[in-house]
């Protein structure tokens, strides 16, 4: 069952100490360049924003951060596993989190370590901070204290306060649960559980099992003391006292007796095997205590062949992981500014993670976690931590039930937005794709897949059906293609098969790719022969006859083996002799087209002009503005070379043919790029480091700019595009995966889209 190896003290001690000390940073989200920058970001320029906030309290949401701030408060009075261990040996734990709330939802956080025991300073401090944050998550702070310091900062404070220790472990654990019992065909109104361990965590997973149904009878808490019962005195207080029950029983061991769950937040070693054997048929186990659970899977396996194991640890199949709640809960409240969190948007949190459990998992999680396929069932009970659906399942939720029960202070008027908006907020290229789709649906295209017989391509092709991007058109032996589908669950009910070497108008494409071909020395059997055998030929003439709209071949093949069917069948645009290839390269600030990265090595004068222009009206396809700067590791004649004249040759070819197009160059990188070098030493130039359109003067510079910029500078890379043919052919990188596949599908039909509106022109 364990995937991983075991983190080492040294291992856990670099980390948190280089390459600089600490987990956590903060920056700033405006340009500081400049002396104007300067004067805005402070004195004067602020002083206009705090008039205004004087003026109106509310507008502070407008003009801070205050919005996507939250307070991450502890005394480190139960930390971890750790125990009291005091606030300062505490501040790891809250940096973590920090990182764990920005990068799995983009809130901002500052941590808040309190040297005190008392309870009410900690209220005070809460109260005094009110005005800095939107949302206070308190976290690592002993029972029952942290009863009383959430209840009372509930009543006082009109910003959500969420005690992850109980709420989060809570909700995480009963949406598992609520699979758990669907998978062995329980109900949770009829089963007897078992809780181990009374603390904050315990007594918020019983109040939100009885919100879900279960019933109070049926209940056993249990503590160091045993089982809480009616008239026990050791070891109470009023939280406990909830959960006490009129029973003869007194130990753990006899609770287990015949009980279908365990939940247990306790400690290692606590649950034998046999009590383990004593519980009832299909049981649900949920060994939570960290770092080592109370049994492991393991011994559970030895005694019981029917039981649903879950712990709290990431080696182990179902992880009930607290990230899956947090970030997604405080985003949801953050964005539509609630006063509080409430039992609705908890339970709303809970079944929106139970009902995504059950949802088709992507590659991307597959992948993430070194396994081919991840399915629901005993071993899948619960969301993986790096699913990046969570928040858009989440948080939606969350929002839309502060909504519904009036602690929101703003409304989202459109959820199908609002779910792009939260993609937008974790990677701009999720904000641009979406736009690209959203373009494709407004007129999906017949797309032609000629590599029908392999899984990912059919796993894009059903995304692309149920997005409404494409009308996919698969070729291939259809028993092949069906069985294949099938065997690994995939609806192609709405695709179309063509089986090339049977195809009714395979002898009518020969004819024409003979007579294309036949001064190359293509015989008309060779043509016959590349159709049935070569399926991006016969891909090829589909888009070249007007039997499909667009094209993407490329998966199980080399690019120039692609490509080539490509080159030797579709006609250029006109005016351009040769295609190139360009990768949208995506910043969270900002989108630039890299030119050329797979096609020509050592483009000439003509052929860089041509990439030049092929690359701006690539741009301007998908609204972007075309800046084009054509680098060179010069500036601006610099050095005289013909590597760097060939580059102002083209330029000029460029201005003649299009002399309202923002191009300049020659040009080096930065030039192009970083706004204070363009703006002080070039100030002629019409690119104020603003371009959006790179060309490189060669292969070997593009692609390795391309690559170098996605892979440490941060970049998502989109593409390859193929730019210049007159119809929509687009090439993949080979072994690409389902959504890239299924983004380049939906440039493909966006490309098809404006290439037919230019030839109505």
């Amino acid at each position: 069952m364990k995937n991983r190896k075991a983190i080492t003290k040294e291992e856990a001690l670099d980390y948190h100490r280089f390459p600089r000390c600490g987990k956590i940073e903060v920056v700033p989200t405006k340009a500081c360049y400049t002396q104007r920058d300067l004067s805005l970001a402070y004195t004067p320029g602020v002083a206009q924003p705090c008039l205004e906030i004087e003026a109106n309290p509310e507008l502070v949401y407008e003009y801070t951060s205050k919005g996507n701030l939250v307070a991450v408060v502890s005394n480190g009075t139960a930390v971890l596993g750790l125990g009291d261990i005091g606030a300062a040996a505490g501040k790891p734990v809250m940096e973590g989190k920090g990182v764990l709330f920005k990068r799995f939802a983009d809130v901002d956080v500052f941590d808040i370590e309190l040297n005190t025991k008392n309870p009410d300073d900690v209220i005070k401090a809460c109260e005094l901070m009110e005005p800095t944050f939107g949302g206070i998550n308190l976290e690592d702070i002993k029972a029952p204290d942290c009863f009383y310091i959430e209840e009372t900062l509930k009543e006082r404070l009109n910003i959500p306060v969420f005690h992850d220790d109980q709420h989060g472990t809570a909700i995480i654990a009963v949406a598992a649960l609520i699979n758990a019992l669907e998978i062995v065909g329980k109900k949770i109104e009829e089963v007897v559980i078992v809780v181990n361990g009374a603390g904050a965590a315990g007594i918020a997973i019983g109040k939100l099992m009885l919100l879900i149904g279960a019933k109070l009878e049926n209940i056993y808490m249990c503590d160091t003391k045993g089982i809480i019962y009616r008239g026990r005195t050791e070891g109470m207080n009023k939280y406990k006292e909830e959960f006490a029950l009129v029973t003869e029983k007194r130990t753990l061991e006899e609770a287990m007796d015949g009980a279908d769950i365990f939940l247990g937040l306790s400690q290692k070693d606590a649950v034998s095997k046999a009590m383990v054997k004593a519980m009832a048929r299909n049981p649900i186990i949920m060994a939570m205590a960290n770092p080592d659970p109370e049994i492991t899977p393991e011994e559970v396996a030895e005694v019981r062949g029917d039981a649903i194991m879950a712990t709290g640890r990431s080696d182990y199949a179902n992880q009930v992981n607290n990230v899956l709640g947090f970030p997604f809960i405080f985003r949801g409240a953050l964005d539509v500014r609630a006063k509080a969190i409430n039992e609705e948007m908890k339970l709303a949190a809970v079944h929106a993670l139970a009902q995504l459990a059950r949802q088709e998992v992507p590659e991307s999680v597959c992948k993430a976690y070194g396994v081919d396929r991840i399915e629901f069932g005993p071993e899948y009970i619960i969301p993986k931590p790096f699913d990046p659906r969570v928040l858009t399942w989440v948080a939606p939720a969350v929002a839309k039930a502060a909504i519904d029960t009036g602690v929101a202070q703003k409304t989202i008027p459109n959820f199908d937005k609002y779910k792009d908006y939260l993609e937008s907020r974790l990677s701009f290229a999720k904000e641009f794709t979406r736009q690209i789709i959203s373009v494709a649906r407004q007129k999906p295209k017949r797309l032609v897949l000629p590599e029908g017989k392999h899984e990912k391509v059919l796993r894009a092709a059903q995304k692309m059906v149920e997005e409404g991007i494409a009308k996919p058109i698969l070729l291939g032996e259809e028993d092949v293609i069906r069985e294949m589908a099938e065997r690994h669950n995939i609806d192609i009910s709405e695709c179309e098969i063509i089986n090339p070497a049977i195809s009714p108008t395979r002898d009518k494409y020969a004819k024409i790719l003979h007579e294309m071909r036949q001064r190359k020395g293509m015989t008309l059997d060779e043509a016959q022969r590349r159709l049935v055998r070569i399926s991006d030929y016969y891909a090829a003439m589909m888009v070249y006859c007007g039997d499909a709209d667009c094209l993407l071949n490329g998966y199980s093949r080399n690019y120039p083996d692609a490509i080539k069917p490509l080159l030797e069948i579709m006609p250029m645009q006109e005016g351009y002799t040769s295609p190139s290839g360009a990768y949208f390269m995506v910043f969270k600030d900002r989108i630039v087209l890299c030119a050329d990265t797979t096609v020509n090595i050592d483009p000439d004068a003509e052929v860089l002009a041509q990439i030049a222009m092929q690359s701006a009206d690539t741009c301007a396809k998908f609204e972007i503005e075309p800046k084009v700067a054509m680098i060179s590791f010069t500036n601006f004649g610099s050095v005289k070379l013909p590597r760097t004249t060939k580059i102002v040759e083209a330029i000029k070819k460029v201005k003649d043919k299009y002399p309202k197009l923002i191009i300049d160059g020659d040009m080096q990188a930065d030039t192009a790029l970083y706004r204070p070098i363009a703006e002080e030493a070039f100030p002629f130039s019409d690119i104020k480091g603003d371009a959006s359109v790179l060309v490189f003067p060669n292969l070997e510079a593009g692609n390795s700019a391309y690559k170098l910029l996605w892979r440490l500078g941060g970049g998502i890379a989109i593409g390859p595009i193929l730019q210049g043919f007159q119809s929509s052919v687009h090439v993949l990188q080979r072994g690409s995966d389902v959504n890239e596949i299924v983004n380049l599908g939906a440039i493909a039909v966006v490309d098809a889209i404006e290439k037919a509106k230019q030839k109505h022109k």
